[in-house]
């Protein structure tokens, strides 16, 4: 179920700020983008977060930002954003200046520098990303700094993975121009309706509202118990994932897709870089349903079962013991447990994620009633193809056994768990257990 709160501020602004966020039991929920529609004029346009807030200019009725007679350096924001393979950006001068340009990820680490004496006018460039989604552009010069916000969506990296700029062109003159506020085609005015479509690693829900004042949604979602010691876990590439309370588990909510994304058709190999496939080579497919990991590409900083192995600091993978204690907790006998194949009653339902968003029909069962929001992910086969998204969940289990290691199953047709030993050359989503 879900709900809206919503806080307005009072007439007379200028400016009118639409700020997004949301929660589960007062805890906070990290959304991936929001999508706006603005059902009385047409358009549309989409935040993508660290950037959750729509900033809409009402005395123009638009969001044209026409800088004319400037005084000081100015940045445009990159277009397009989100990006594939490139995005460009202009750099407009007053004067001739010494001009230093940074990009970094949002973990602070400087990916490309650049200094240079740019003269007055406009200046153009490319940006070739690499293979983080979010970058901070910072443009310092004439005694003032400016940040943008950059989002790749891009699942094949251009040159080897490494991040480049590229100067373009230099046009002397006018130093004005539109914002990126104007680059995506989105004009509004008191009055019109909206609609606003949010996204989680796990849920989609949407509001329909007519603003008149700068407000805060904030988006309720229920149906899960965070982890009381921690609701949130960061991997070790900055990812952030929600956590829920299992009985006397802690587990990841969602699966995890830390790494570097490779081509199913090479072997993930024990070279000190997490890899991991992300279905059809199309990153989006990791950011949805995380990665797909192979056995020994999962264990690789581990030396016993049931240790760290590619989770974050403090968790571990699931022991196959671990998957049955879940299991029990939800309704199997011992027996159950313990036996091979399709197994309980209807544990698998309560495992997979309910919504039709994700799951072929019929999801025979599915209620997620448990809070582990199972998505289907699909695997990687032995032979490197792709099968079973939508269709489908493969779990790892830190335990090896005969053909190669214990895994769970739940599929769209079953509201059981199938359990069994599956070969370590497999490619299969991974789910994280505290430790």
């Amino acid at each position: 179920m879900l709900t809206f709160v919503l806080t307005i501020s009072a007439f007379g602004q200028s400016t009118m700020e639409l700020t997004f966020t949301a929660e589960n039991s007062s805890l906070y929920v990290p959304l991936d983008s929001i999508l706006i529609e603005n059902l009385t004029q047409g358009g549309d346009t989409t935040l993508y977060t660290p950037d959750t807030v729509l900033v809409l200019d009402i005395a123009t009725s638009t969001r044209d930002n026409v800088e004319s007679g400037a005084t000081t350096l100015s940045v445009s924001q990159n277009y397009p954003n989100p990006f594939y393979s490139k995005t460009s950006f202009d750099i407009k001068l007053p004067e001739s200046a010494q001009v230093k340009i940074l990009v970094q990820d949002i973990m602070g680490r400087v990916l490309v520098q650049r200094e240079s004496l740019l003269n007055q006018g406009s200046h153009s460039f490319t940006f070739y990303p690499g293979n983080q989604k979010y970058y901070l552009l910072t443009v310092s010069g004439i005694q003032t700094s400016k940040t943008i916000k950059m989002v790749s969506l891009n699942s094949n990296p251009v040159n080897a993975g490494r991040c480049k700029l590229v100067y373009e062109k230099y046009e002397h003159g006018s130093i004005g121009f539109k914002s990126h506020k104007a680059t995506n085609s989105f004009e509004f005015m008191v009055g019109d309706e909206l609609k606003y479509t949010s996204y989680t690693d796990v849920e989609v829900a949407e509001i329909t509202d007519t603003p008149t004042g700068s407000q805060t949604y904030v988006f309720q979602f229920d149906g899960w118990t965070p982890c009381p010691a921690m609701s949130m876990v960061t991997d070790f590439d900055g990812n952030r994932y929600n956590t829920v309370q299992i009985g006397s588990q802690c587990w990841m909510k969602e699966n995890l897709r830390v790494g570097t994304m490779i081509n199913s058709e090479e072997e993930q190999t024990d070279n000190n870089i997490i890899e991991k496939y992300c279905y059809v080579y199309y990153v989006n497919y990791c950011n949805i349903y995380g990665g797909l990991y192979q056995w020994d590409e999962m264990m690789q900083y581990s030396t016993d079962e049931g240790v760290q192995g590619i989770c974050p600091e403090g968790w571990h993978l699931p022991t196959d013991a671990e998957w049955r204690t879940l299991e029990m907790s939800l309704g199997m006998t011992q027996l159950q447990a313990d036996s091979v194949g399709w197994r309980g009653t209807d544990e698998g339902g309560k495992l997979k994620e309910s919504s039709s968003d994700y799951w072929l029909a019929p999801n025979l069962g599915a209620t997620n009633s448990s809070g582990f929001s199972g998505l289907p992910g699909g695997n990687r086969s032995v032979n490197g193809l792709e099968y079973n998204l939508t269709s489908a969940a493969f779990f790892w289990s830190s335990n090896e056994h005969s053909p190669g290691a214990w895994i769970r199953y739940l599929h769209y047709t079953s509201a059981q768990v199938y359990r069994a030993g599956y070969d370590k050359a497999n490619g299969f989503s991974v789910r994280c257990i505290m430790n």
